[in-house]
C-alpha cells in the first residue's frame, strides 16, 4: 500500500485524542494492505481515505467524543440489507455510501471483507 511519507506522524495527530481506537485501525489497515496491495492512502483531517482508482473507503472516528472505535465509509453500487449498516443514502442515482460502526477486531470478518471488495471492484470501474 503507498503511504505518503509523513504518514506514521499524521496517524499520530489523528488518534491523538482517542488512542484506543488506534489498534483497531490498524488492524482494518493489514486487512486493506494484504487484499489491496496497489491502494494509497491518505490521512486528513477527519478520515483516513483509501483509494484504488478512486476513493473506495474511508475511517473515521464516531462523533461522540468520548466513543471508541471506527466508522468504516464505503461506497457501492447498490444498498445493504444489514444491521451492521448504521445510515446508507443514495447521494448519485446508483451510488450508495454506507456508514458502517466498527468497534471490536472480531467485526473485521469476511463479510466486511466481501463489502470491501465489492467497494475497490465498484470504484474501480467508475
Amino acid at each position: 500500500m503507498q503511504k505518503p511519507a509523513h504518514y506514521e506522524d499524521d496517524l499520530f495527530l489523528f488518534f491523538n485524542a482517542r488512542p484506543a481506537s488506534l489498534p483497531l485501525f490498524k488492524a482494518l489497515e493489514a486487512v486493506l494492505e494484504a487484499e489491496f496491495p496497489a491502494a494509497s492512502v491518505r490521512v486528513q483531517k477527519s478520515q483516513i481515505s483509501f483509494y484504488g482508482r478512486h476513493l473506495f473507503a474511508m475511517a473515521s472516528l464516531p462523533r461522540r467524543k468520548k466513543e471508541e472505535g471506527l466508522l468504516l465509509t464505503l461506497g457501492l453500487g447498490r444498498p445493504l440489507d444489514s444491521p451492521r449498516v448504521a445510515y446508507q443514502s443514495e447521494p448519485y442515482p446508483g451510488r450508495f455510501t454506507l456508514h458502517i460502526p466498527l468497534k471490536s477486531l472480531a467485526e473485521l470478518d469476511p463479510e466486511l471483507l466481501a463489502w470491501l471488495r465489492e467497494a475497490w471492484e465498484f470504484n474501480q470501474t467508475k
